[in-house]
């Protein structure tokens, strides 16, 4: 075997294992792609269940503010005591009506809370 012949035969399985290594390398990263697939496909419905949730406390926050706005509106006040309130520690009126409804129409206790 002559000098050349040997180099050659050297050349061709360096050639081989290289191909081997590529390949090997690209059934890697086609593994990879795939275990990369499945997390970004679970991360969306992760975050898509963030969102629901979400929206879910959303809407529970917004029904139960309408649920308390409703009980205030029930409340009976009095005229002249929202105009006492207005005139005296210089709020609007719906401000005026708002506490007054909260403490049940009480006059003494609206003016105490907004005093304070």
């Amino acid at each position: 075997m002559t000098y050349n012949e040997n180099h050659d035969m050297e050349d061709e399985v360096e050639t081989k294992s290289r191909e081997k290594r590529a390949a090997k390398h690209d059934s890697g990263a086609a593994d990879l792609e795939r275990v990369t697939n499945y997390a970004e496909e679970k991360e969306i419905k992760s975050d898509a269940n963030i969102i629901s949730v979400i929206n879910d406390v959303k809407r529970q926050n917004d029904a139960n503010k309408l649920a308390k706005e409703q009980e205030l509106a029930k409340v009976s006040i009095k005229k002249d005591d929202v105009e006492l309130i207005c005139r005296e520690l210089e709020i609007s009126k719906k401000e005026a009506e708002r506490a007054l409804r909260e403490h049940q129409g009480n006059l003494l206790e609206t003016l105490v809370t907004l005093t304070d």
